[in-house]
C-alpha cells in the first residue's frame, strides 16, 4: 500500500509540475506565438517545394512499389536512386577548352594537291589507242571512290578514261547516269591537264572497238595494273574493268595521292540543280540557327540486316532482318552480344542522343538527320527527337514538288544528303561506310570542321552501365572515350586508314600560321566551286585542313594495311612466304574478299 502510495505521489508531481510551469510561463508563450506561427509556415513552405522538385511516381516506380514493398522497399528504394542520380541535363554544358563548333588547330593546316612539275602531263603521258573503261558499284560514295580510282588507273596505264558507267542494278536500284548526278563537262575540263577524258568509246576507223572485260583484284597497285591490264591494253586497245570499287591500293606514291584529291575535292562536282537545292536546305536551316550539326543516322534496315546486330525487337525484329540479310548469300551468322562489344553494331537513335548531349550539345542545338527509312519509324526515332526537338530532314525542310526530281533516285537523295552534311558545322556519322569516310576526308581538306565518330567499342560498355554512375561520370567517360574520334588534328597517325578519310599526303603545313591561333578559318561551300579557277591553291577554295599523324588504337586500324603492307614488301624486293612464290599472280594482289557490293555502306 506504501509503494502504490508513493507511485500515485510520483505521477501526480509529473503530471502537475508542467501544468503548474505552464500557468505560471503562460504569458511568456503568448509572446512566442507569432514567431512559432511564423516557423510553421516556413516548414510548410518548405515541404511543398521538395514534393514540387522531386520526381513524379510515373509507371515505372508504380511497378517497383507493387513489387517490392514486401521487401524492406530495398530494390524499390536502389530503382528510384537510380533514376534520380542518372538525370539527363536539358543543356548541354561544355567540354573543358573545346569550342563545339570550331577546331582551333585547323590554323596550322590547309589542302594542297596541285601536281609538282616532275607530274607528267596528260599530253605527254597518254598513248594513242589505249582506251579504259570502268564500270562502277554499290551506292553514290562508292561508286565516287570508283571514279576517282577509275582516274589514277587511266594515268598509271598511259591511257585515255571513258566516261565511268555507273551501276544501275544494285540494291539501291538507280537508274541515273554520270551526266545526270555530276557535272560531265567540269569534270573532263578540270582533269585535263592530268588525263586526258572522253564521254565515250570512239571507233578505230570504220570500226567499232570491242572492249575486253576483265576485272583486277582489289588493292591493286600500279605495278599491279601494268603487269595485269597494260599487256592486255596493246592487244585489244580497249579494256572494261567491272565491278570497280576498291580496286586500287590505298598506298600509291604522293603525286598519285594528290591527283586523288584534285579528283575528289575539285574535279568531281555535283550538277547545277543538285547543287541548288542542297544550298536551298543548308540556306533554311541556317535561317533559323547560326549552327547546325548534320547526323548521318544509317539505322535503315539494310544497315541493321549487315552488321548482323541485335536491338530488342523480339521474333518480329528477328524476321524481318534474317529475311533482309539473306541478301547477302556469303554473310555468316554472327553473335550480336560479340558484335556489340566489338563496336561494330550502330548505335541506337536514343544512344547517339546521350553521346551528344554528354559531348555539350543541348537541347536547342539544331540537327538535320541525313538518312532513308529509319527502322521502327517514328518510334525509333522520339528518344532523339527528345533530346532535340530542333529536328530537319529533307521532306521537312523542302516540298514534294521540290523534291520530285530527286525523290526517285537514291544517289541524287543521296547528294542532297552530302552537301548539306559537308556544309553542317558538325557532322556525326554513325557507321564508318562510305559516305562518312568521304566527308570525313573531304571535312579535313576544307576548313577542318569537327567530325564525330563514336568510339562504339568503348561507348557500349558504358551505356550498359549508365545506371550505376551519376549523369557527370556518365559525361566525363564520354568525353574522354571520345578524344581521338572528333576529327582533330593529329588524331590519326598519317598514311593510316583509308585515303579518302585520311588523305594525309594532301594535307601542308601552313606555317605562316604558326603564331596566330586566333584566326577564324574561311567558310567554304565546297560543292559549288567557280569554274574559273583551277587549281586547290586558289584563295576561294582553298581551306585549311588537317595533319594527322598521331595514336590510333589497334581496333581502328583499316583492313587495308595489311593488304598495302604486302604490296610495299613486293615493291621493294623482300621476301615472300614460299606458299606465294609458287603463283606470280600473288606479288600483286592479295585472294579477293567476297564482293558484296553493300559491304562498305553508304
Amino acid at each position: 500500500m506504501k509503494y502504490r502510495k508513493q507511485r500515485h505521489e510520483t505521477a501526480a508531481v509529473f503530471i502537475g509540475l508542467p501544468i503548474v510551469l505552464l500557468f505560471r510561463r503562460r504569458r511568456r508563450i503568448y509572446h512566442l506565438l507569432p514567431f512559432l506561427s511564423a516557423l510553421s509556415g516556413a516548414l510548410l513552405l518548405l515541404f511543398t517545394l521538395l514534393s514540387y522538385l522531386s520526381p513524379p511516381i510515373n509507371s515505372r516506380h508504380r511497378h517497383f512499389i507493387s513489387r517490392s514493398s514486401f521487401n524492406n522497399g530495398t530494390e524499390f528504394r536502389k530503382k528510384l536512386l537510380e533514376e534520380q542520380v542518372f538525370r539527363v541535363p536539358m543543356g548541354g554544358g561544355s567540354l573543358s577548352s573545346r569550342d563545339l563548333w570550331n577546331s582551333k588547330k585547323s590554323n596550322f593546316y590547309h589542302g594542297c594537291s596541285v601536281a609538282t612539275d616532275q607530274f607528267p602531263t596528260a599530253e605527254v603521258n597518254t598513248l594513242p589507242n589505249r582506251y579504259l573503261m570502268i564500270a562502277t558499284s554499290g551506292g553514290l560514295n562508292q561508286q565516287r571512290t570508283g571514279i576517282i580510282d577509275a582516274v589514277v588507273a587511266a594515268h598509271i596505264l598511259n591511257a585515255i578514261l571513258v566516261i565511268p558507267k555507273l551501276d544501275q542494278e544494285s540494291y539501291w536500284n538507280d537508274s541515273s547516269d554520270f551526266s545526270e548526278i555530276f557535272d560531265v563537262n567540269w569534270f573532263i575540263s578540270y582533269l585535263s591537264k592530268d588525263v586526258k577524258i572522253i564521254k565515250d568509246l570512239p571507233r578505230m576507223g570504220n570500226k567499232l572497238i570491242k572492249p575486253h572485260t576483265t576485272r583486277v583484284p582489289r588493292k591493286c597497285n600500279a605495278k599491279c595494273y601494268q603487269t595485269r591490264i597494260q599487256p592486255i591494253l596493246v592487244k585489244k586497245h580497249a579494256v572494261q574493268l567491272t565491278k570497280f570499287d576498291y580496286r586500287l591500293s590505298n598506298r600509291l606514291d604522293t603525286e598519285l595521292q594528290k591527283l586523288r584529291c584534285r579528283i575528289n575535292y575539285h574535279a568531281l562536282k555535283f550538277t547545277d540543280p543538285i547543287i541548288e537545292m542542297g544550298k536551298k536546305l543548308v540556306e533554311r536551316i541556317r535561317k533559323k540557327s547560326k549552327h547546325f550539326l548534320a547526323l548521318h543516322l544509317r539505322f535503315e534496315s539494310d544497315m541493321l540486316a549487315f552488321s548482323g546486330c541485335y536491338y530488342g525487337g523480339g521474333e518480329k525484329e528477328r524476321l524481318e532482318l534474317g529475311k533482309i540479310r539473306k541478301r547477302w548469300k556469303t554473310l555468316h551468322s554472327r553473335n550480336p552480344d560479340k558484335e556489340r562489344r566489338n563496336g561494330k553494331c550502330p548505335l541506337t537513335p536514343e544512344e547517339v542522343g546521350l553521346m551528344l548531349r554528354a559531348l555539350g550539345f543541348g537541347n536547342d542545338v539544331h540537327i538535320y538527320i541525313a538518312s532513308g527509312e529509319i527502322y521502327g519509324g517514328d518510334e525509333t526515332l522520339a528518344p532523339l527527337k527528345a533530346f532535340f526537338p530542333n529536328f530537319y530532314t529533307k521532306e521537312t525542310l523542302a516540298s514534294k514538288e521540290e523534291l520530285a526530281p530527286f525523290s526517285s533516285f537514291s544517289s541524287r537523295m543521296a547528294a542532297l544528303d552530302f552537301i548539306v552534311c559537308d556544309e553542317s558545322d558538325v557532322f556525326v556519322s554513325n557507321n564508318n561506310g562510305n559516305m562518312a569516310r568521304m566527308l570525313a576526308g573531304r571535312r579535313r581538306y576544307f576548313g577542318h570542321k569537327p567530325t564525330i565518330r563514336p568510339n562504339a567499342k568503348k561507348l557500349n560498355k558504358l551505356f550498359m552501365d549508365r545506371n550505376n554512375m551519376t549523369w557527370e561520370e556518365f559525361a566525363s567517360h564520354v568525353q574522354n572515350y571520345q578524344i581521338g574520334f572528333m576529327g582533330d588534328p593529329m588524331e590519326v597517325k598519317q598514311g593510316r586508314g583509308e585515303f579518302h578519310e585520311n588523305p594525309s599526303a594532301c594535307i601542308c603545313e601552313n606555317s605562316n600560321v604558326k603564331d596566330r591561333e586566333d584566326i577564324t578559318i574561311p567558310g567554304n561551300f565546297a560543292m559549288n566551286f567557280d569554274k574559273g579557277t583551277d587549281s586547290a591553291d586558289d584563295s576561294a577554295r582553298r581551306s585549311f585542313g588537317e595533319v594527322i599523324d598521331g595514336h590510333i588504337s589497334e581496333d581502328e586500324q583499316d583492313l587495308f594495311d595489311t593488304t598495302d603492307y604486302m604490296e610495299n614488301e613486293v615493291d621493294q624486293g623482300r621476301a615472300l612466304p614460299k606458299e606465294m612464290k609458287a603463283d606470280s599472280s600473288q606479288l600483286f594482289f592479295k585472294t579477293e574478299q567476297p564482293e558484296l557490293e553493300e559491304m562498305f555502306s553508304d
